[in-house]
């Protein structure tokens, strides 16, 4: 397998209801996460982009958080309907989406 041009990592934690950290599962995570795949699958870009779920990114407050590598760029409060526009923009233009991205001071 080549080394992919990006790789895109979604916070999947999950914590008890009522926690005070939240989690991105309880944001929606699940939704952001089945349409990075469904995207990836239907432009087929195996080989230029990788997708992994991962735990906590620390900024629970702005989940679902998604961290764009090597770029370091943190989007959140993702919907399922947003992924297009990264991908679009972002995975495939290079050019990250300034209105998506995690607010400077948590990231």
């Amino acid at each position: 397998m080549a080394r992919p041009e990006k790789h895109v990592f979604v916070c999947t934690q999950n914590r008890p209801q009522g926690h005070p950290r939240g989690s991105c599962m309880s944001s929606g995570c699940g939704a952001v996460m089945n349409e990075f795949m469904s995207q990836i699958q239907s432009r087929n870009l195996f080989e230029k982009i990788a997708l992994t779920t991962t735990g906590c990114l620390g900024p629970c407050g702005v989940g679902p958080s998604v961290l764009v590598y090597p770029d370091g760029v943190l989007y959140g409060k993702l919907t399922a309907a947003d992924v297009v526009t990264i991908v679009e923009q972002h995975l495939i233009g290079g050019e990250p989406v300034a209105h998506l991205q995690a607010p400077a001071e948590v990231w």
